[in-house]
């Protein structure tokens, strides 16, 4: 594999009890690039990114990270190489303040989160790091406010944060302005943009328009495969995205509706 990509499916399959969610993809990440998987409900989306991340096990198919191959590794082994995912709902403590959350997860990176009998002040080494985070995403601000008290952009914004404390390589985002109105999402793009700064970011994102201002490289899945690549020139011109949307994929519209998780379409 070139060293120009930090991420590569060969002939990824995942099939549920004879229905196949993941048909045949293969994927080439570039180092650097905002790469965004789209594709109408149930076209495998989440299953791949599930995939990549091992959450599920490919049942054929080979996932290579950095040209070495990370298929039968589980996901803890991954997200120590560098690949590290967010999730289409908000995974964040509601209880714990903003600073907390970014607490908890310099902890697990640090490898310290079990470490018990130490004291609750000791953590607070960490608390300059914690604050770096919340000043990149624009939260410095409500350091110590609860999460629960947070609007939903600012939750992802926190989500976001919590995720770049683990210093990932390779960053993947599933559907990260899902539920968002229109000036939550346009800070997420640029939360986005300067997140990908240094690394590669994978997207999965509904939203087109985000695509189109965000993206340097797309993959369209239909029915679990690959059905056109390219840039988002190229790709929305494409007569085959156009039909899969059902005439909704023109340029700067919405695609297709907030999609379920094709985990559970799978099932």
């Amino acid at each position: 594999m070139s060293d120009q990509y930090v991420l590569e499916t060969r002939n990824l399959v995942k099939e549920f009890k004879g229905f196949v969610a993941v048909d045949d993809v293969n994927l080439k990440i570039q180092k650097g690039h905002i790469h965004a998987l789209i594709g109408p409900n149930g076209a495998g989306k989440t299953t791949v990114f599930n995939l990549l991340t091992k959450f599920l096990i490919p049942t054929r198919g080979q996932i290579l990270f950095k040209g070495d191959d990370i298929t039968s590794m589980k996901s803890a082994a991954i997200a120590r190489k560098g690949v590290v995912r967010s999730f289409q709902i908000s995974a964040v403590f509601p209880h714990m303040t903003a600073l907390e959350n970014i607490r908890v997860a310099l902890q697990g990176f640090e490898g310290t989160s079990f470490s018990f009998w130490k004291s609750g002040s000791s953590l607070n080494k960490l608390n300059g790091r914690c604050m770096e985070l919340l000043d990149s995403v624009g939260l410095a601000e409500y350091a110590n406010t609860t999460t629960v008290e947070l609007a939903y952009g600012r939750k992802r914004a926190l989500e976001l944060a919590t995720t770049l404390a683990m210093e990932p390589e390779l960053l993947l985002l599933d559907e990260p302005t899902q539920g968002m109105g229109a000036e939550d999402v346009d800070r997420v793009v640029e939360l986005v943009r300067k997140a990908a700064q240094g690394r590669t970011v994978l997207m999965v994102e509904h939203n087109l328009s985000v695509v189109s201002k965000l993206c340097d490289r797309i993959t369209v899945l239909a029915q679990g495969a690959v059905l056109t690549e390219g840039d988002y020139e190229a790709v929305s011109a494409d007569p085959r995205v156009r039909e899969v949307y059902m005439g909704t994929a023109s340029s700067g519209e919405r695609g297709s509706p907030s999609e379920e998780s094709e985990t559970e379409t799978a099932r």
